[in-house]
């Protein structure tokens, strides 16, 4: 249970939005002389404090506090001063009328810390205190349930709604004692203006209003002020063809329509008709950290709905409601409280219900969440959530089904997906784009990745997608969708993403001064020719290596002891060399390495670098001369590979791009089918959510070490592994489109399809062939079972 401030009218609350405001939480003094005068402070009668009741820090001044040191703490005798009573808690005291009584009060020692209204407070006049004494007994503190029905003069005029109010006798006297008397009481239905809480979605009771654990007095009470969210004045007259509007209960319905209220005009005490529950009997059923004080809502006081009203309709709260609870709320009339005719209407997660009474013919719509023009938010942010995430509609609507949740149809989801969401995801990254390229050309040395990934294994991918990425700063720059029959094939799609992607960097000013990809021949031939750096990633020359090596290890054990360490002297001489010949001499050592040679006849690398050893045993190392050495030589020192050594990367690789790869999963599975646009969008979001998490930091203990995870690869097949933990990812990209979508694009989309309509769409793969009629395949459709005669 959240812990609340107990002072009166103060709604503030321990959470994280207090926590930003700066506003701290103190508990009461242990002291039982201060935590006195901290309880008359509050002016609350009858309350007591226990050890858990706080205040914030809003009741204090500034020269309460000590912030010398990094915890703020109230300096020694500090007491709460800062308060907003109502007037009628800070008028003085009525003397005393009886002789005996004033000497009672004179006897009373003094006490300088009595409460005092303050001094800036105007006080009421003598014709107010006369009024509020006026008919009714000096120091009684008792709710209208303790009285008979023959001490009021206007009981009768009151039942019939003539009555604002009930008036006690001269010399009225309660007779009904005891927590447990209740007496309950009904309004006739009466006509009158209506009006209710702009806050509220909901009718507010009319009947058995139940007072739940009230420490306030019947003096507290006293006065009733109009709620500050109410935004409308009371009307006279309402015909029966207008829809209802909100109303609020601080006003009994009357037969003579009321006339403007006076803010200035306090109104004497109005006794509430209710039934009365004992502090006990809720304190039972209630958590032992229940507070009574929090349970008591002045009119004066906002709401905590009303704290809420102020936010944007797509960062509302939103929660599940079923279908009879809500329509419960709907079935009584609330001014003649009788049955009503309820016509529900949905549209998607939306619904509309209109109330109508056939009696009064009393009507009002109610609806389940805002529109604009003719769209329902709701649906909207459903649609964007799912898009946003990379969430599947079809997975998403199998969950609503299997819950009974409205959704709308999947046409709904691509209208809006058109029409809204991608020309939003277009823009937004298009805009990051021009501050990623602004950051290159400033840099003097711009080293680059690409790589492409197809949607589906092998030479049947229908889009290939080339990324680019800079590696120093590990943010991905630019991705370029091409479909296969833009290029004749899937094959030459990678090399058509590279082109274009080097194309757009050179248009936007962008000098290279290298690029590190994987070993394809189309993308070596095409970097020769436009004179671009080129180096190899190492892990892809690695992994050919070790599958060719796999091979040979089935029939030969020695050079399964080999394998690992063949691949970490593959990775030291990419990242000791300075130049290519090295690369190559350090990479040709291996040979001699393995047979328990060390001096090398390559000037560049006469020796290796580790001390010397002795062998312990003849079975470690290859015999010279024997047919493992000369296959092992022969996949490791071939022309090509001697090649790719010499242009291996001697810093940066690529195993950034293969995490993105892994990203774009997330977003874009291969099992799922997009169109072009779609998918290119959803490609996008998958760069703005690893450009917004690539470089977080690693999480750590509690006492600020390093937190590892260990991990069992596949392909170490049994061998282990230790990975640093990262911290959990953020996702500021999806709240920063939600709010542009309801903030720019709804209210005017067509600014931002300018980007969109740039982008070219190739043709579906099926419009090269030839469409037959419907009918026609139906007729010549047969099965393997049952393909005719022969």
């Amino acid at each position: 249970m959240p812990d609340f401030c107990a002072a009166y009218g103060c709604t503030n609350a321990r959470s994280l939005q207090t926590r930003t405001r700066g506003i701290t939480f103190h508990k009461f003094p242990k002291c039982s002389e201060r935590r006195r005068q901290w309880e008359r402070a509050l002016r609350r009668e009858g309350f007591v404090a226990n050890d858990r009741t706080l205040l914030c820090s809003e009741h204090f001044r500034n020269e309460d506090f000590d912030r010398t040191g990094q915890t703020i703490r109230l300096k020694a005798g500090a007491v709460p001063s800062v308060f907003n009573f109502p007037a009628y808690l800070q008028r003085p005291v009525a003397p005393r009328s009886t002789n005996a009584s004033r000497k009672a009060g004179e006897n009373q020692p003094m006490d300088p810390e009595q409460d005092q209204p303050p001094p800036d407070v105007p006080q009421p006049s003598t014709r107010e205190r006369q009024r509020s004494r006026k008919r009714k007994a000096p120091d009684h503190q008792y709710a209208m349930p303790s009285y008979n029905d023959d001490c009021f003069e206007n009981k009768s005029q009151y039942d019939a709604g003539f009555a604002r109010k009930l008036l006690l006798k001269d010399k009225a006297v309660p007779t009904i004692l005891g927590s447990t008397a209740t007496t309950t009481q009904t309004r006739p239905p009466c006509s009158g203006p209506i009006t209710k809480d702009v806050g509220c979605q909901t009718d507010q009771p009319t009947h058995n209003v139940t007072s739940v654990g009230t420490q306030l007095s019947f003096r507290t009470m006293r006065p009733k002020y109009r709620s500050k969210e109410t935004q409308t004045e009371p009307s006279s007259n309402l015909s029966s063809g207008d829809v209802a509007i909100p109303w609020t209960t601080s006003q009994p319905f009357t037969s003579t329509p009321l006339k403007d209220e006076r803010p200035a005009k306090r109104r004497r005490f109005e006794l509430e008709v209710e039934e009365s529950v004992s502090f006990e009997e809720v304190c039972d059923t209630q958590d032992v950290t229940y507070d009574p004080a929090q349970s008591v809502t002045s009119v004066t006081e906002p709401s905590k709905h009303s704290m809420y009203t102020s936010k944007a309709s797509h960062e509302d709260t939103k929660y599940i409601v079923f279908e009879n609870c809500l329509l419960e709320l709907f079935e009584t009339c609330p001014v003649c409280s009788r049955a009503c005719n309820i016509r529900p209407r949905s549209n998607g997660t939306f619904l509309a219900i209109d109330q109508l009474c056939p009696h009064c013919e009393y009507f009002r719509q109610w609806k389940s969440q805002p529109c604009v023009g003719s769209t329902p938010v709701g649906n909207l942010q459903l649609s964007a959530a799912l898009y946003f995430s990379g969430a599947s509609f079809l997975q998403m609507k199998k969950v609503f089904q299997s819950m009974h949740l409205k959704m709308f149809k999947y046409r709904t989801f691509r209208r809006h997906a058109s029409m809204y969401l991608e020309p939003l995801i277009i823009y937004k990254w298009k805009k990051e784009q021009v501050d990623l390229v602004k950051d290159l050309c400033e840099a003097d040395k711009v080293i680059i990745g690409g790589d492409m990934r197809a949607d589906s294994p092998g030479h049947s991918a229908k889009y290939g997608s080339y990324t680019t990425m800079d590696l120093q700063k590990n943010l991905i720059i630019d991705i370029q969708l091409v479909q296969s029959n833009e290029v004749g094939g899937s094959y030459h799609m990678e090399k058509e993403g590279l082109k274009r992607s080097l194309e757009w960097l050179e248009e936007c000013g962008v000098r290279l001064d290298c690029i590190v990809t994987d070993r394809h021949p189309q993308i070596q031939k095409f970097l020769k020719e436009r004179n671009v750096t080129q180096y190899y990633d190492v892990w892809h020359l690695e992994k050919g290596l070790s599958k060719k090596l796999e091979q040979i290890a089935r029939d030969c054990s020695i050079v399964k002891k080999w394998q690992h360490s063949i691949r970490n002297h593959l990775y030291w001489t990419a990242a000791s060399s300075t130049s290519g010949p090295e690369k190559v001499a350090k990479w040709k050592s291996l040979i001699n390495h393995i047979q328990d040679v060390h001096i090398h006849d390559d000037p560049l690398f006469p020796q290796c670098e580790h001390s010397d050893r002795v062998s312990k045993g003849s079975s470690k190392h290859f015999k010279p001369g024997s047919k493992p050495v000369y296959r092992v030589e022969k996949v490791l020192t071939n022309n090509r590979v001697l090649k790719d050594v010499a242009k291996l990367s001697p810093h940066f690789q690529t195993s950034s791009l293969e995490a993105f790869h892994s990203v774009i999963l997330r977003f874009a599975p291969k099992s799922v089918v997009f169109p072009f646009i779609g998918m290119l969008c959803r490609l996008y979001l998958a760069g703005m959510h690893f450009n917004e998490n690539s470089n977080r930091p690693k999480a750590t203990t509690s006492s600020g070490k390093p937190m590892y995870r260990l991990l069992f690869p596949k392909a170490k097949k049994g061998l282990y592994t230790t990975k640093p933990v990262t911290s959990n990812p953020t996702y500021c990209y999806v709240y920063e489109l939600m709010t542009l979508l309801f903030e720019k694009v709804l209210p005017d989309p067509f600014p931002y399809m300018e980007e969109l309509h740039k982008i070219t769409v190739p043709d579906s793969l099926c419009t090269q062939y030839d469409r037959p009629s419907f009918e026609e395949a139906i007729a010549k459709h047969v099965s393997r079972f049952s393909q005719g005669a022969v």
